[in-house]
């Protein structure tokens, strides 16, 4: 390196005498550096001598003594006496070549020839060993021995190349600078061959024949080396393959070299590493040539234009094409081997961010051939042509950036050319990424043809372009107030339209008021008609979003109205002609019920509904019908059934209501639901994320395929921070960067969201009241409590959760047992919370009665005597707050005369608790209470007809429900108070509930009663709910993050009953935690891995379901 920088200055006009050196002197000092270079044997650097560099000397001691030793351990054997007789090495001085033929040269014969002496097997494994101990050192020795001579032969090149003149013959030279190029991983060093190859092709610009045209081709190719930078024609054959090798994403588009040089250096495969290596090393080279000659490069190198010509051709980009360029770019066109193609583009590539101000107008010339490469049927050369352009587009941003603006868009709307629109979809993608901010004037040129695409007949072109979309969006707000950009015709720049939808897809307050094109029967709020503009703005642009007001607000009359419309419009426009017929999906509860709405608020003639019911046999028999009906309201259970027949209509709109429910990817229903095709997709869901933030993907799956990328890029880009931000114990780095992966999915779903919450629209909604009522366990229920604590079950289930973290709990058949186990005392519990009879049944089995023989003496029938009211506190306080509304009290009574009429709903998570409430209490005690019952156990064509008659009866005083039947998308305003008798895992199914009463038109305020019974389960589960959080003002809650949360002390907790249950709530530290839970640390693997199957086993369907505890009830005294 000294010797390099020494002989540049004296090239560079510092003489020698200004350092004390003759002539002479450095004439022999070149010399030598001459003859060093004729030692072309990396084993023998030096002319004269065997010795090897002296840096590896302790590894050549290491390879004689190992060949020394393994001689020895073959004289021993016995095995090969005429290979030693024949061998005649010294040790002391063995060569690299002499050891590894000797190694070579003992080759073992098969083991079965010893048979089966053990003695014969261990000398075989001795010599073997050896053997294979040398054959290591001496590849590992050949490798590194190697790359030190090319580093060193390379810097003495490099020096040479400095001194004043060339010898006559240049091989000695060029070949180490050459291999250095190709080899040499360090990048310093590669920077100084790179410098003096270039200085070498400087000097040798007049030389006569000249090594130039060579060496630019050489390099040239170079730069096609590196496979994950050049895409392979023969590879990558198909749209899937380049998705798989995900060769799209950012990290394919970072274009820094050294980051990826570390990448690719930890990878497997050696011919990657190269690749990378000689890549690197020829763009280094052409760097320092286009910094030696500037301007002048093409005139001094002309080889090298025309490598970057080779097939590519210069066509003027400014005017028509003349008949000349038509001619070549039919030339082009017929070329056959794509690769050429695509080797051509990288060589532009490589280049075009290295060239000189002046010679960039000559580069362009070449654009128009790479766009039209954008249109190619190969998938290789799109690809290749798009990285190109990106490239290009970094460096001369305003010329590129107008070609794209004229070439690509007009390709986004070729409707004869897949390839077209599926290229200029994925150069626009490439470009967001490999431009970052610097686009930011550009996007809202690129926004509106993109989204004229996102509805593309062809599945690879939608995903392109949905791809695209999802990266530009976050860049728009930043385009707001810029002027429009430079170097672009005026009449491609976007026209007001376009301007006015880009404010309005940013600001949703912007959009005008949509006049719909039908009367209907109620007057809208002015929240409504603001949601009735977005859906317009929505099906205008064929865009597709989620309405997720807060329920209550009305979601079905909103997407009704838009429905209707549309239908109307239709109409006027076609002379009547009918637009093909929506389909609205929602529980099977509901399918009524929309039925109603619809009637009740849109004009017959425009609407006419058909309810897509029923058993198999009378499904298909309305199937004659849809013709006479433009909108088809089914359930998701029969679109899961009716796939095949549904998903081959063409829909209109594809309504999904409580949409929430298809935020499985990998669930039957959602599968079905994905498989129906519609012009118009929408979701309403007041709460559409359920679980976690990850149930977005699979929404957004169904309204925008590829918007938020694949699953497992979701799961990288917004899952894996997320996740790691909810730890606690994470890191500042991880915590950052969950903040800053939620406020990018904030960015990227914000327009396609549209929700607003009762507290902010409806200031006349009465307030809705939540009061918890404690109950204390009666004599029964704490005697089973405690017996259930003390039982073969609870040890069990300990022993269970308590596994210990080195154990392997992810176990497919682990898992799931141990959450069956704990489930099922969950279950126990919270069911003897509720009634003591509904862990006890019908008939009490003799275990039962002895534990109760202490608070029963002499009883003859348990099960009669659990019957009785006091035995269930819950029981006696919701015939408290029954007669508190003035409900089934005697009307004699003076006391209760000036008591306001109310209207209850009693919820329950089991029907049998609903069967104790009706038989116990409303037949046996207040016979005057008038009630209906919805659950489980009513068809689904007369749940609906239940809702009606109890909103239109006012002598109807109570409405039993099931949270599962009764919990989802009913009005039911003409209640205006709520009992909960049970209580749901997670809060967003109990809150559901509670707004079937709290929402619009409900003219009273709203009181809701929850019965918790004080120092159980139950109240600990509550605590942990956290009712009073908005699921929107936590995006990241987990359906049972109060469980997930835990530490495996905690859970145990919850089958415990508290020592004080009958004085007051648990006692608790300073700090909010319980006594206990002190000693607790940190959740084992084992919990998790339960867990995380709860989800699962706590499904809406068991919530009807009686469940069989016999086998569990038999642990409790195990």
């Amino acid at each position: 390196m000294v010797l390099i920088s020494w002989s540049k200055q004296i090239k560079r006009g510092e003489g020698l005498s200004v350092h004390g050196v003759s002539p002479a002197l450095f004439e022999q000092f070149k010399k030598w550096l001459l003859d060093l270079l004729a030692c072309t044997d990396p084993s023998l650097p030096t002319k004269e001598s065997s010795l090897p560099y002296a840096e590896l000397s302790r590894t050549y001691s290491k390879m004689r003594s190992e060949a020394n030793h393994l001689f020895h351990t073959v004289e021993a054997s016995g095995m090969f006496n005429e290979l030693l007789l024949s061998t005649n090495v010294k040790f002391e001085n063995l060569s690299l070549d002499d050891a590894v033929n000797f190694a070579s040269n003992v080759v073992l014969p098969s083991y079965d020839s010893t048979g089966e002496n053990p003695a014969g097997k261990h000398v075989f494994d001795d010599v073997e060993s050896s053997r294979q101990r040398l054959l290591t050192t001496t590849g590992y020795l050949k490798c590194v021995q190697a790359n030190l001579h090319v580093t060193v032969s390379s810097l003495m090149a490099a020096a040479v190349v400095w001194f004043s003149d060339l010898p006559s013959r240049l091989n000695p030279i060029i070949l180490p600078l050459m291999a250095s190029l190709k080899r040499e991983q360090e990048e310093i060093l590669q920077q100084k061959t790179a410098e003096a190859l270039a200085e070498l092709i400087g000097d040798c610009i007049a030389r006569k024949p000249g090594p130039n045209e060579k060496l630019i081709k050489n390099l040239c190719s170079l730069t096609g080396m590196d496979h994950s930078e050049t895409p392979q024609a023969g590879i990558i054959t198909s749209i899937e393959v380049m998705e798989e090798q995900d060769l799209l994403s950012s990290r394919a588009m970072t274009g820094n070299q050294k980051s990826r040089g570390r990448s690719v250096a930890g990878a497997e495969d050696r011919s990657r590493v190269e690749g990378f290596i000689s890549r690197r090393g020829a763009e280094l080279a052409l760097k320092h040539l286009c910094k030696k000659f500037g301007a002048l490069l093409f005139d001094k190198i002309p080889k090298l234009w025309d490598c970057l010509s080779e097939v590519l051709k210069p066509i003027d980009p400014e005017g028509d094409f003349t008949v000349e360029e038509r001619k070549i770019v039919m030339a082009i066109e017929s070329v056959k081997d794509p690769q050429l193609l695509i080797n051509n583009m990288q060589v532009v590539r490589s280049i075009a961010p290295l060239l000189d101000e002046a010679l960039k107008p000559k580069l362009l010339t070449l654009l128009p051939c790479i766009f039209r490469r954008v249109r190619h049927l190969h998938v290789a050369v799109r690809l290749a042509a798009s990285r190109c352009i990106t490239t290009m587009a970094k460096s001369m941003k305003v010329s590129v950036m107008a070609s794209v603006v004229e070439n690509a868009l007009p390709m986004l709307g070729d409707a004869a050319s897949v390839p077209a629109r599926h290229g200029a979809g994925m150069l626009i993608g490439l470009l967001v990424q490999g431009m970052g901010v610097e686009l930011v004037p550009y996007a809202p040129l690129l926004v509106v043809p993109l989204l004229r695409c996102m509805s593309d007949s062809d599945a690879s072109v939608r995903q392109s372009v949905t791809r695209s979309f999802a990266a530009i969006v976050p860049l728009l707000p930043l385009a707001r107030g810029l002027p429009p950009p430079g170097g672009i015709r005026e009449d491609l720049l976007r026209d007001k339209e376009d301007a006015k939808f880009l404010e309005q897809l940013l600001d949703n307050s912007s959009i005008d008021d949509y006049k719909l094109h039908t009367e209907l029967k109620v007057t809208l709020r002015r929240y409504q008609q603001e949601g009735i503009n977005w859906l317009a703005f929505l099906k205008r642009f064929k865009l597709h979003g989620i309405l997720c007001d807060d329920m209550g607000l009305g979601k079905t009359l909103q997407a009704s109205a838009i429905v209707a419309s549309d239908v109307a419009e239709h109409q006027l426009a076609n002379n009547g002609s009918q637009l093909s017929a929506s389909i609205i999906v929602c529980p099977s509860t509901l399918v009524g019920h929309w039925a109603y709405e619809i009637e009740k608020f849109i004009d017959p003639s425009v609407i006419s509904s058909l309810q897509y019911l029923g058993s198999s046999e009378e499904r298909i028999s309305l199937r004659s019908q849809f013709t006479k009906h433009n909108v088809i309201i089914t359930s998701y259970d029969v679109v899961r059934k009716d796939v095949d027949f549904l998903g081959q209509c063409q829909w209109n709109y594809c309504i999904l209501d409580e949409g929430h429910i298809i935020k499985n990817c990998r669930s039957k229903i959602t599968s079905a639901v994905k498989q129906l095709k519609a012009q118009n997709r929408l979701i309403l869901s007041g709460t559409p994320i359920q679980n976690n933030i990850l149930d977005l993907w699979s929404l957004f799956d169904f309204l925008m395929p590829g918007f938020l990328g694949t699953e497992r890029q979701f799961q990288s880009t917004y899952g894996k921070p997320l996740l790691a931000a909810r730890d606690p114990k994470c890191s500042a780095k991880d915590a950052e960067a969950g903040a800053l992966a939620m406020e990018a999915l904030h960015k990227q779903v914000m327009p396609f969201l549209l929700r607003r919450t009762k507290d902010e629209v409806l200031s006349d909604l009465p307030e809705k009241i939540i009061q918890d009522r404690y109950c204390d366990l009666s004599p029964v229920q704490l005697k089973l409590y405690e017996q259930f604590s003390s039982s073969h079950a609870k040890k069990e289930i300990s022993s269970i959760v308590s596994l210990d973290d080195s154990k392997d709990t992810k176990d497919a058949n682990v898992a799931p047992r141990a959450s069956s186990h704990i489930f099922q005392a969950l279950q126990y519990l919270l069911k003897l919370c509720s009634h003591p009879l509904l862990v006890a049944g019908d008939k009490a089995a003799d275990s039962l009665r002895l534990i109760l023989s202490d608070l029963f003496p002499g009883c003859p029938d348990v099960t009669s005597e659990l019957r009785n009211l006091h035995h269930s506190p819950k029981m006696i306080a919701l015939q408290e707050i029954l007669e508190e509304c003035g409900i089934g009290v005697d009307t004699s009574n003076s006391d209760m005369i000036n008591v306001g009429q109310h209207r209850v709903l009693i919820f329950a998570q089991h029907k049998a608790l609903l069967d104790i409430i009706e038989r116990d209490l409303f037949r046996a005690q207040m016979r005057n209470v008038t009630y209906l019952r919805l659950d489980g156990s009513v068809v689904t064509e007369k749940r609906f007809e239940i809702v009606k008659a109890f909103n239109s009866d006012p002598t109807i005083d109570v409405l039993l429900l099931t949270t599962h039947v009764g919990g989802l998308g009913l009005n039911l305003t003409s209640a205006d108070t709520l009992i909960f008798m049970e209580h749901d895992w997670n809060p967003m199914r109990d809150l559901q509930a509670m707004d079937r009463a709290h929402r619009l038109g409900q003219k009273k305020v709203v009181n809701v009663h929850r019965l918790i019974m004080r120092g159980t389960l139950e109240e600990k589960v509550m605590s942990l709910q956290k009712f009073k959080l908005s699921v929107a003002n936590s995006v990241i809650n987990s359906e049972n993050a109060s469980l997930k949360t835990m530490n495996t002390d905690q859970l145990l907790d919850l089958f415990t009953p508290a020592d004080n249950s009958r004085k007051g709530s648990l006692s608790r530290n300073r700090d909010g935690s319980s006594n206990e839970n002190k000693k607790a640390s940190g959740s084992g693997k084992g919990l998790k891995a339960i867990l995380s199957n709860l989800d699962d086993l706590w499904d809406q369907s068991q919530y009807t379901e009686e469940y069989n505890l016999d086998q569990f009830l038999s642990k409790l005294n195990g």
